[in-house]
């Protein structure tokens, strides 16, 4: 699939959501693992479902603007999806999507992008270093904004902005949790990479792999 190497479009959009499915479709399995250590068991299976039901959402969708796209999205997953992923990830898809009125360069992507970790910041109370999603899409949105700045390409600006997000989840491994189910753990949530800061790392490995198609 062609796209302009500068702009996220309704379709790079759209491609971006198929992406995510399909990766957590692949790392299901892990993203179970990962929370059953620290949490309900249920990230991975959660997850599975609601970009199903989103991707059904999307069936005869005619966006003309990306935001449209990542607003259904966002809508689809707070009513489809259990647990706290669903809210978090649906409110900062929606907060994406109202930031995308059109198609987007690498600087105002990563503004939307700040938009998203701002909504789930707001609703989870969470900060950089309390062991959630927080801790891989902060360093992700900081590693876009530089490459923008920098003058990088779209495919360029992702690719930074994905390495960041899986350092920030591997980054999670000896923190405790303090927010979420994990933070019931106490010390005993320390040695286990949070499932949510893994699946965020997919979310943005999936921008890097469309953007780079």
């Amino acid at each position: 699939m062609d796209f302009d190497p500068q702009l996220f479009d309704s379709s790079l959009a759209e491609a971006w959501i198929r992406a995510i499915a399909a990766a957590v479709e692949k790392e299901r399995a892990r993203l179970t693992e990962l929370d059953s250590a620290i949490g309900d068991g249920d990230h991975g299976s959660n997850l599975q479902r609601g970009f199903a039901a989103v991707l059904t959402a999307l069936e005869g969708l005619r966006p003309t603007d990306p935001g449209a796209v990542l607003t259904k999205a966002g809508t689809t997953l707070v009513s489809k999806v259990g647990g706290a992923s669903g809210p978090l990830y649906g409110k900062a898809f929606r907060a994406i999507g109202a930031a995308l009125p059109g198609p987007a360069g690498p600087a105002a992507l990563a503004d939307a992008l700040a938009a998203g970790l701002d909504a789930v910041r707001a609703l989870g109370k969470a900060e950089p270093g309390d062991k959630t999603i927080v801790d891989a899409w902060t360093p992700a949105v900081a590693a876009l904004r530089d490459a923008a700045a920098a003058g990088a390409t779209l495919p360029e600006a992702a690719a930074a902005a994905a390495d960041a997000a899986d350092r920030g989840a591997r980054d999670t491994v000896p923190l405790q949790a303090r927010k979420g189910r994990a933070s019931y753990l106490g010390e005993r949530s320390i040695g286990h990479q949070d499932p949510g800061a893994t699946s965020t790392a997919l979310l943005f490995r999936a921008l890097a792999d469309v953007t780079a198609a």
